[in-house]
């Protein structure tokens, strides 16, 4: 029987299973002569030797090949000893038997166990303490954290940056966040958040809280302005300007008139210059720039004091509209704070509401209550760590009418009993129908810690003393607790204690209606 070329070719063929998966001794039988290992998918050859179909595959991908075993164990001879594919065939009684044979898994930490076949089917390449090497950094991590380590620790991860969606590999982010033009810059001056770097020079220009000199810096004033500010400064600081402005003018006034020289003079009407008589040259064109400079920054002050006088009116209006606006910014942060008073007191109700349905689908009302206490090992934690030494169950009643009750419970012990025991309590509360009651309270209070396989149930009963203020009627919200400072060791819930499953525990109390 000669096995089909195509059968050989597996694309997702695997050498042979480790020898350390066994639960048993090897035998050489379920050996494959190639790779040593535990066969896998077994073909045999001519020869009677046997080869996993990925190792057979390899040997013979570049043609016919002689048996390597045969020649160890001496029995070499052609051809029945040379490996061919097309003389090959599966050796399905040997897979039988080895996908039979106990398996277990070889990951530290790892307790499966099974056959050969359930190994391959269910746990080889899934087991969640399977060390696997990381693509990207070849970093050594358990399988079950693949996700993460790509996600979150990975050095060689790749992320978009969240400003501009580039990608960059993960050390080169925060680089990159240091020219990304997108990257939310803040003004140091106005406080403006979220201004990308691309437009933080345009903001810090037109900021209206970033300072700049005033234009009159050049002629002497000293004033640093807010870019809000600036008109400001100039209608409240004209004249000084026009005083640091005089000097210069008179300056120029003077250099003007000292270049004209001295000498005799006479207008020339037709042309408007002054000429001296002896040699008919037009030197008197200086003294005439400099009145033409002085008219210039005359029209330029009058000028000015036009837009001072327009500026004026101009902030008398912009001051009343501010004055209306800031009436109507008023009236609407009262109706804000109003509004937010209203959500809080609709929150408060809520929160209430929400409180009394939970209360009423917990509570019960034949005196038998079953309280489910789950996240164990954190409440027990914040009460070793005095955070909340105690707390309390939903409330029940002894019937629809009768008395409301709770317990109490101390998961690092109270009293006698703290650090070392679990201490239970008995609360009398005060209920709407009290008045109608028997007083004080006598009824029978059984409490237990429920085993959970349902064998041995941890149990305290007690009478009531009729003549402790913990059984008189509630005059308060609550009584004062009664009950078992020493209800349950500490170490039985400890290690698989039956008593504490799914980091759950449940404690259960009845009240005996005999007689009411």
């Amino acid at each position: 029987i000669r096995m089909a070329r195509i059968s050989l070719d597996c694309a997702n063929s695997l050498p042979g299973i480790p020898l350390s998966v066994l639960s048993v001794p090897m035998e050489n039988k379920y050996k494959c002569q190639q790779c040593l290992l535990v066969l896998r998918k077994p073909v045999q050859a001519q020869c009677g030797h046997r080869f996993c179909v990925h190792c057979f595959k390899q040997l013979t991908s570049s043609g016919p090949k002689p048996c390597e075993a045969c020649r160890q164990e001496e029995i070499y001879e052609e051809p029945i000893s040379i490996l061919n594919s097309n003389e090959a065939f599966p050796d399905n009684a040997a897979g039988r038997e080895i996908a039979s044979l106990p398996a277990r898994c070889l990951n530290q930490g790892c307790n499966w166990t099974g056959s050969i076949k359930e190994y391959e089917a269910q746990h080889e390449g899934r087991c969640e303490f399977e060390r696997i090497q990381c693509e990207a950094c070849h970093t050594s991590i358990l399988r079950t954290e693949k996700d993460r380590h790509n996600e979150r620790e990975c050095e060689a991860r790749t992320l978009n940056c969240k400003y501009c969606k580039m990608t960059f590999n993960f050390k080169d982010i925060k680089a990159h966040d240091e020219i990304c033009l997108k990257f939310p810059l803040q003004c140091k001056d106005c406080g403006k958040k979220k201004i990308p770097r691309e437009k933080f020079n345009d903001h810090s220009r037109s900021c209206a809280k970033s300072k700049s000199a005033c234009p009159f810096s050049e002629v002497g004033c000293k004033s640093v302005i807010e870019n809000g500010k600036l008109s400001d400064h100039e209608h409240s600081s004209t004249m000084e300007h026009l005083r640091l402005l005089l000097p210069m003018v008179l300056s120029m006034v003077q250099t003007r008139a000292d270049a004209s020289g001295p000498g005799e003079w006479q207008e020339d009407s037709g042309l408007g210059l002054y000429r001296a008589p002896e040699e008919g040259v037009p030197v008197g064109a200086g003294a005439a720039a400099s009145v033409q400079s002085v008219n210039a920054l005359e029209n330029i002050v009058c000028v000015l004091n036009r837009e001072v006088e327009r500026s004026s009116v101009t902030m008398e209006a912009f001051s009343h509209q501010h004055r209306l606006d800031q009436e109507k910014i008023e009236n609407l942060s009262n109706k804000v704070r109003q509004l937010e008073r209203t959500v809080t007191m609709r929150d408060l109700q809520l929160s209430e509401t929400e409180q009394l349905v939970r209360e009423l689908q917990l509570c019960t009302y034949d005196g038998i209550f079953v309280w489910k206490i789950s996240d164990f090992s954190r409440r027990r934690q914040d009460a070793v760590a005095g955070r909340t030494p105690a707390m309390f169950s939903p409330a029940f009643y002894s019937s629809k009418y009768g008395y409301k009750m709770c317990l109490r419970l101390y998961l690092n012990g109270d009293g006698t009993g703290r650090g070392t025991h679990l201490s239970l309590f008995f609360v009398v509360m005060r209920g709407k129908c009290d008045a109608l009651l028997k007083w004080p309270f006598s009824q029978k209070v059984t409490l237990m810690l429920l085993d959970q396989n349902n064998r041995e149930h941890i149990i305290d009963a007690f009478r009531p003393d009729v003549t402790s203020t913990s059984f008189q009627r509630p005059i308060s919200e609550m009584n004062i607790a009664s009950g078992c400072p020493l209800f349950c060791p500490l170490a039985k819930l400890a290690g698989k204690s039956p008593y504490l499953r799914d980091d759950t525990i449940f404690i259960k109390a009845i009240v005996d209606l005999t007689g009411l």
